[in-house]
């Protein structure tokens, strides 16, 4: 065995941080020093803005703190500053996230490293951002595909369109979804006032590119099928505007964000059938992890989705066409779904298999 500063020194730059708090960024993160720290040294970026104790260390990661947020318009200054810094000690950088790209152009006029970027989807196309800010996203995607010494997608639709648009090759590396572990029912009762019920779950941020409006419109009209969906409803006037909404329906219940990991898988674990409103992001965190504790998965109707199920879940394209895949939702397609969905989880998102894939890109 090497000694320690002997190994390989990977930078991993663009998450919030660890211990893991956010997203599927950080749950990446997370999992590549669990599963890689023996094989390489790894360093991990972090935002102090979210952590008020901050370790010096992680699972064997060394963490180095950065006063900026590492989502918005810091995200940008965050990423290239963590980047300058890495520098000096970094033989591979992993850049997660296209915002810091920006700075490749001069990164690479005295330097040759290896740099390798998840470019997360299309960000640009993303409901939320402003015309500047898409302009300022598909530049950074175009310096990144161009200057990266590996352009790492995941979904098979991205790197579609990659190799479309740029005429480049990319590594198709997905999420796992195996750091989840079921929950067993009497873990979860008083959770929300139907447990014990049969229920529909989601779990995601409020926004319109995750169709809660769609959603929520169906389940009104479904007043014996019970719904919850767990999201930062504060965060937005359309959170806000939604949840004053559906507040008063007696079968809908809008959970504030849920950060406590057992509580939310026992409401994941538990839950009749998922619903997936994603209309963007590639591959998403939450489908993967709902595949992996054999949940039945009903999801919006666009190609991501499509490509990560196999085209083996059910899909919705309205409110209207939600409503009736619910009505006709039955035993026997919820237990066909569950197999479905455990299969491809078992064979395509597990964190073994996705460590190695990076660790040979390392």
């Amino acid at each position: 065995m090497h000694n320690k500063y002997q190994l390989k020194q990977i930078a991993i730059i663009g998450s919030h941080g660890l211990p893991p708090r956010y997203g599927g960024f950080e749950t990446l993160a997370d999992n590549l020093v669990k599963k890689l720290s023996i094989e390489f040294s790894l360093s991990v970026y972090c935002s102090s803005k979210i952590y008020e104790h901050r370790e010096s260390s992680y699972n064997g990661a060394k963490l180095i703190y950065l006063p900026l947020r590492a989502n918005g318009i810091q995200s940008i200054i965050y990423d290239v500053l963590s980047i300058f810094h890495a520098l000096r000690y970094a033989d591979v950088f992993l850049v997660l996230g296209v915002s810091g790209c920006i700075i490749f152009p001069l990164l690479r006029l005295f330097s040759k490293k290896k740099i390798l970027v998840n470019i997360d989807g299309l960000e640009w196309s993303r409901d939320k951002w402003s015309g500047i800010a898409r302009i300022f996203l598909k530049l950074s995607e175009r310096l990144a595909v161009r200057y990266a010494s590996a352009v790492i997608v995941d979904n098979e639709e991205i790197q579609n369109y990659i190799a479309g648009k740029y005429g480049v090759a990319t590594h198709l590396i997905e999420y796992g979804g195996d750091h989840l572990k079921p929950v067993s029912g009497e873990d979860f009762i008083n959770v929300f006032p139907s447990s014990g019920k049969m229920y529909a779950l989601s779990v995601c941020r409020i926004e319109p590119e995750n169709n809660i409006h769609t959603i929520l419109n169906a389940f009104s009209k479904i007043d014996d099928f019970p719904l919850v969906i767990v999201g930062n409803w504060n965060n937005s006037s359309y959170g806000r505007d939604l949840r004053a909404e559906y507040r008063d329906y007696k079968n809908i219940f809008l959970l504030d964000a849920i950060y406590e990991e057992h509580k939310l898988n026992a409401l994941r674990s538990n839950c009749y059938v998922y619903i997936h409103g994603h209309s963007a992001g590639g591959t998403n965190p939450s489908l993967v992890e709902a595949m992996s504790l054999k949940l039945p998965v009903i999801a919006y109707d666009v190609s991501y989705n499509r490509a990560t199920t196999e085209g083996k879940a059910i899909y919705f394209k309205d409110s209207e066409d939600l409503m009736l895949k619910i009505k006709n939702f039955d035993s026997q397609t919820a237990a066909r779904l569950s197999s479905d969905m455990s299969e491809i989880a078992r064979r395509r998102y597990r964190w073994d298999i996705i460590a190695q894939k990076y660790a040979s890109l390392f």
